[in-house]
């Protein structure tokens, strides 16, 4: 039966695992209600993702901040300080508010979906007036972490997760739903600092846990031979690497080309394939002949499925992605990042999934040492509760239908 439910579906974060795992709930949302209305508001590269999957894409994409943009230059390398990011981009919120605010004074929206999307949720906290709507909220971490001793971070970490966890009797005020995506164990069972509340409780008392969302049904992947025979890999071993979404981890890139000639000289028939993603340009990646850079490739789960063994940073969808498929991948979370360092790394070593690596600690001798130990490995990890986009599509409905009612 058709349906006149219109959602504002604002896409969050950085790099694109996010976009991506948003265009999954949006197709379960339209396959539980059809004739649903979604439109969307997010920054380069996702609004490119979004109008290339067909999506109504609002022309006011082009006022927002461009978090990809604010991480990069936050970066120092192969470094990236999430508390340093949040600071530089808790400057831009104003802007996307300022933009929201003129979405929803011109159109009228059932619900409004936003995921990671802190400067709505504080805004709303601030400002009820801005409150015409029913709001929820997609979380996949609980809390920053400081990763080095420096005070002035670990101030920055109490100051910021005081501000997320304070407040959550009266967070139903401000946010009608809070999902979050994976399973309660995901969440550390400690407090978000001294004198602060614990984590795993403040999730358990605001959020839905639905599991994981995938961009991709992995039952069209389990054929590898046809998937390789698909995007042309010939029956030769196969090494992927990625880095996402934004240009941070050329290293990593490099790092995999210096590797090459001593991975050649062990497996002479091996092919590596690196992945750059939208924002960084393949031909600024310095590697030697016979290695393949290519930029943004489209259902890069697939090229996941077909390799012999992944080399990608520590994002949370691209390795929760390749422990469903069931393939080796050594991972490289960004340094000071807490998210990909403990939240990430801690997730994977309960799946028992991924081999976890320091950029900084790590040669060519080494990474080819560990990509030979792992290269076609047939690994064994603990099952994922990837059925999240249904779960999510479900309580979003259910609060557009309480609104609507």
């Amino acid at each position: 039966m058709a349906d006149s439910t219109r959602i504002l579906f604002i896409s969050g974060s950085i790099g694109l695992g996010h976009v991506l795992r948003d265009l999954a709930i949006a197709g379960e949302l339209r396959r539980q209600r059809p004739g649903v209305a979604i439109s969307w508001l997010a920054a380069t590269p996702a609004d490119g993702i979004l109008r290339e999957a067909g999506e109504t894409v609002l022309p006011e994409c082009a006022d927002l901040a461009d978090a990809n943009a604010v991480a990069e230059r936050a970066a120092d390398g192969p470094r990236l300080s999430l508390i340093r990011y949040g600071f530089s981009a808790a400057r831009t919120w104003s802007r996307n508010i300022a933009v929201l605010r003129r979405v929803v004074s011109r159109e009228r929206f059932d619900l409004v979906l936003g995921d990671e999307t802190y400067d709505v949720t504080l805004a709303l906290k601030k400002d009820r007036s801005l409150k015409t709507f029913p709001y929820a909220t997609i979380y996949d971490f609980v809390g920053f972490q400081a990763m080095t001793g420096s005070l002035l971070e670990r101030l920055g970490v109490w100051f910021w997760n005081h501000a997320w966890s304070k407040g959550a009797d009266r967070a139903s005020e401000f946010v009608d739903l809070s999902l979050f995506v994976g399973e309660e164990e995901d969440v550390p069972d400690e407090p978000f600092g001294p004198m602060l509340p614990n984590r795993r409780d403040w999730a358990r008392k605001r959020c839905r846990f639905v599991g994981h969302v995938l961009p991709f049904d992995p039952a069209g992947c389990a054929d590898r031979a046809a998937v390789r025979a698909r995007l042309g890999y010939g029956p030769g071993p196969l090494v992927v690497g990625a880095i996402g979404g934004t240009a941070i981890g050329k290293e990593l890139l490099e790092l995999c080309g210096r590797a090459w000639p001593i991975l050649r000289d062990s497996v002479p028939e091996l092919r590596m394939v690196l992945v750059t993603g939208p924002r960084l340009d393949p031909a600024a990646v310095a590697v030697p002949r016979g290695v393949e850079v290519r930029g943004y490739v489209p259902a890069l789960h697939e090229h996941f499925a077909a390799c012999d063994l992944a080399i990608v940073q520590g994002g949370g969808t691209t390795t929760i992605e390749l422990t469903v498929l069931r393939r080796p991948f050594l991972y490289f979370p960004l340094e000071g990042h807490c998210e990909q360092e403990v939240s990430v790394g801690q997730r994977l070593a309960r799946h028992g999934a991924g081999v976890r690596m320091s950029l900084s600690r790590t040669t060519p001798e080494d990474l080819a040492k560990a990509a030979i130990a792992n290269l076609g490995k047939e690994p064994v990890y603990r099952p994922v509760a990837a059925d999240g986009a249904a779960a999510a599509a479900r309580l979003v409905l259910e609060l557009a239908d309480r609104g609507r009612g």
